[in-house]
């Protein structure tokens, strides 16, 4: 078995908040597979353990730009949040998101042949790297058109959100606000992957096998499959709501009671569908040990 380093140990208490002899624990049951101590936090600490997910992990922004039917959607990322808020790689990323609703470049390879200014946009952003001396990648971007309206909402330039609709303009902007802010994966419990609702089944079984162990080690009786089957149907059904948009709590219900649909609704107004970035998603970022660093380079400079 591969030794649990404290660096292991780091990694995963920063993805999941939990304490770190439990992260040591969960490391050691799954023999240094990171992905499998997440899964095992998860299910003997609760949900807690699955903020993974929503954790920032790369530097850059989210632009996004709206003429009139038509729409882009864009991340472009850069080394470091100093970076992300320097004047000229705005400029660029605010060019990009132009340049992408008016040409409909199919991907990023055709975006980077097209031109801003008489130069490419490989061009310019290899121009952009020479003067500010760090990498500039454009990672993704979506175009919309058609026959529906379009709102966009930015949560300052880390999370962009555009929902395409008919009806209310304002009822659109606050879901795309509601979108950044829950994070919803679906517009309704039928659309939601089929994977992640395995991954959720696989977490709430492996939960109930837990409180079994501990029912069992406390003298208690055991639960029935039936009520256990139960109970992790109940989790999923929970977990449906939770993150398909049309059933979460709308974020300005006055009566923290009414849900998305039912506001739209009361809006007459039809979201058909939304798209949310989130900068550096499932972006692995470097994490540099300082300490180490500086005693190779003293150990270096003693040897010469």
């Amino acid at each position: 078995m591969p030794a649990i380093t404290a660096s292991m140990v780091a990694e995963l208490r920063a993805k999941t908040d939990a304490p770190m002899m439990e992260c040591k624990r969960a490391l050691t049951e799954a023999e240094g597979d990171s992905v499998k101590a997440e899964e095992i936090l998860r299910v003997k600490l609760g949900s807690k353990a699955s903020k993974a997910a929503s954790r920032v992990t790369a530097d850059g922004v989210v632009t996004s730009f709206i003429d009139g039917a038509n729409g882009a959607l864009v991340e472009i990322n850069c080394e470091t949040d100093f970076v992300s808020k320097n004047d000229d790689f705005l400029a660029l990323s605010k060019a990009v998101a132009e340049l992408i609703t008016q040409h409909n470049p199919a991907d990023v390879a055709a975006l980077s042949n097209l031109e801003i200014a008489g130069q490419t946009v490989e061009a310019s952003r290899a121009a952009l790297i020479g003067k500010i001396g760090e990498n500039i990648t454009i990672r993704r971007f979506k175009r919309f058109s058609g026959d529906q309206k379009l709102a966009s909402y930015l949560h300052g330039a880390r999370i962009g959100v555009v929902v395409e609709y008919t009806g209310d303009d304002t009822a659109a902007k606050d879901v795309a606000m509601h979108v950044a802010a829950m994070k919803p994966v679906s517009l309704s419990s039928a659309d939601v992957p089929a994977a992640l609702i395995e991954a959720e089944r696989s977490v709430a079984a492996g939960k109930a096998a837990e409180d079994a162990k501990v029912a069992e080690a406390a003298g208690k009786p055991a639960q029935s499959a039936e009520i256990v089957a139960k109970r992790i149907d109940g989790s999923i059904q929970k977990y449906l709501k939770e993150v398909s948009l049309f059933n979460q709590v709308f974020v300005k219900a006055a009566d923290g009671k009414q849900t998305v649909e039912q506001y739209l609704k009361s809006a007459n107004t039809v979201v058909t569908s939304f798209t949310m970035y989130i900068v550096g998603e499932g972006i692995e970022k470097k994490q540099d040990d300082f300490a180490a660093e500086v005693a190779a380079t003293m150990a270096a400079a003693k040897g010469q």
